[in-house]
């Protein structure tokens, strides 16, 4: 295979992957602290229009992803206000928070901007550059522009991963998480508070989905567009099933994904022997494809934290 595609697939899947990794990632903090969380595409929608708003309106990189780590922590509170505080069914505030952001981006967007639920482009000061951007041709296509040609916000990614990796299993934090996801009751007995601890995972929940969504108008897209999150809320979601709430195997499926969707861009327009020129909708459906077999095929035989999804409430 020719080098410069090798190195081209590597850098896109890197790409689309990484807005899958912190939703991920934001998930497993929630759903291992007992909480279910449907709303991961809400989030991360609200977030991007945060950022493309705050960008374009302050000229600002760093009150653009404060903006969306606050809009979506304020979601993720509100999740938690319904589900923690008060036992609301947790997959109907997921949803809401849904149809709420759907349907909200794009009032304020055309109230705001007038362009049809649309935002003025972020200023290029503004978006997201590449660290080292000379590294293909000093390195060549697979080093350079594989691995090296990204901006900071994925190398973060990447670190992330790591880094809840250590906080889940290496923290007494983390073990308290871990804990209040399986029994919660347990937890509340030995004197530790079940709505903080859940509620301080949710926090991080939405700062990750911020940063997820500041990532798809900072780096990928110039500017908010309806609805562009285009379900990558749910891929995520079903990557983090497929790799048991686990940060390394939902990281490996998250690459999954976004490898099938860097390869179906550069298959758009190609013939295969025997089958002729793909049809773009059969391989722009190959992604939600895979969401769909993997949630069909492992959501029955993946063991969910035990407490996941149930109100909790105290003994008295």
């Amino acid at each position: 295979m020719d080098e410069a595609l090798i190195g081209a697939l590597i850098a896109s899947t890197l790409r689309v992957a990484t807005p899958l990794i912190l939703c991920a990632l934001a998930g497993l903090l929630a759903e291992r602290s007992g909480v279910v969380d449907i709303g991961l595409e809400g989030k991360m929608l609200f977030a991007a229009f945060a950022a493309a708003a705050g960008g374009a309106a302050f000229g600002s990189t760093v009150i653009a992803l404060l903006l969306a780590m606050g809009v979506a922590v304020a979601l993720s509170w509100l999740h938690g206000f319904a589900c923690v505080s008060h036992r609301g069914d947790q997959v109907v505030s997921g949803m809401a928070i849904d149809i709420i952001a759907a349907g909200l981006t794009v009032v304020l967007g055309i109230a705001w901007f007038h362009q049809g639920g649309q935002t003025p482009p972020v200023a290029d000061t503004v978006r997201l550059h590449a660290l080292w951007p000379g590294a293909s041709a000093a390195l060549g296509p697979a080093l350079g522009e594989g691995l090296l040609s990204h901006n900071l916000l994925v190398y973060l990614t990447l670190a992330l991963v790591g880094g809840v990796w250590w906080l889940v299993y290496r923290t007494r934090f983390g073990l308290r998480l871990r804990a209040v996801g399986e029994n919660p009751h347990m937890v509340d007995a030995a004197g530790v508070s079940v709505i903080r601890l859940r509620y301080a995972a949710l926090t991080l929940n939405g700062m990750l989905c911020g940063l997820a969504g500041s990532y798809l108008v900072l780096a990928q897209n110039a500017s908010f567009a309806p609805n562009m999150t285009a379900g990558r809320g749910f891929m995520a979601l079903a990557a983090l099933i497929f790799g048991h709430w686990r940060p390394v195997p939902a990281l490996l499926a998250c690459l999954l994904f976004g490898f099938l969707d860097a390869a179906a861009i550069r298959l758009q327009g190609v013939s295969l022997p025997g089958i002729g020129e793909v049809p773009v909708q059969a391989v722009q459906a190959l992604p939600y494809l895979l969401t769909v077999i993997l949630l069909a095929g492992f959501i029955g035989r993946t063991t969910a934290p035990k407490a996941l999804g149930v109100p909790y409430v105290k003994e008295r």
